[in-house]
């Protein structure tokens, strides 16, 4: 699994269904490499796992790392893996992202993504970093914040994330089974950028990772 944008930030500063006969598109070479996208999600989420199981890496407390097996994902469901046409949005001016602590990480508006979700169109906005732009090996990363209605229930309050790359034309797979939490859902230590105000799209995604229940 690539390195998570939230990890990268850490490091830095201190609607088409599988099953639909349509075709997606032709992918990077790491998704090429993967039989299906059942595949790969589950590839996903056994390294988020891996990561989270590891002393060195994991975002828990220790007394939520001792009793620890595994995250609580929604059942995968690659009708949630869309195409989506990406708009470029070259002309936005950076600006200073809030965060769950008084820290403000520096972002531009990269560009927007238009998909389709049962028949109804949605837009989120994707962001670039300022700083991770500066080092050669992430100049591509991009970052996907996005509210919708299953947080505060199944899901964290207050968003999720998905990472991207910069596509090389305008179409992108944006697939939902590998959102992941915040940090600071784990432990309030790490800070957190908030989900714009525009990136809250209203329906659910019941797909991706849950809220993190403390296991007494």
């Amino acid at each position: 699994m690539k390195m998570s944008y939230f990890l990268l930030l850490i490091f830095s500063v201190l609607s088409v269904s599988c099953d639909s006969g349509k075709k997606y598109h032709d992918g990077t070479p790491e998704e090429k490499a993967f039989k299906s996208h059942r595949e790969r999600i589950e590839s996903f989420q056994d390294k988020l796992n891996k990561e989270f199981n590891d002393s060195k890496l994991t975002p828990l407390l220790p007394e939520d790392f001792k009793n620890f097996k595994q995250l609580d994902f929604f059942p995968i469901d690659t009708s949630y893996a869309l195409m989506a046409y990406f708009e470029r949005t070259p002309n936005e001016k950076p600006f200073m992202m809030p965060t769950t602590t008084d820290r403000v990480v520096l972002e531009v508006q990269y560009g927007i993504l238009h998909f389709t979700i049962d028949e109804n169109k949605y837009s989120l906005a994707v962001y670039q970093n300022q700083e991770l732009v500066k080092q050669e090996e992430y100049k591509d990363y991009l970052f996907l914040p996005f509210m919708d209605d299953t947080n505060g229930e199944e899901t964290y309050g207050g968003g999720r994330y998905l990472d991207m790359r910069i596509p090389e034309k305008d179409s992108v797979l944006l697939d939902f089974n590998t959102a992941y939490n915040p940090y600071c859902v784990y432990n309030p230590k790490f800070s957190c950028p908030l989900v714009p105000e525009r990136n809250y799209i209203p329906v659910r995604i019941p797909v991706g990772i849950k809220d993190f229940k403390t296991k007494d």
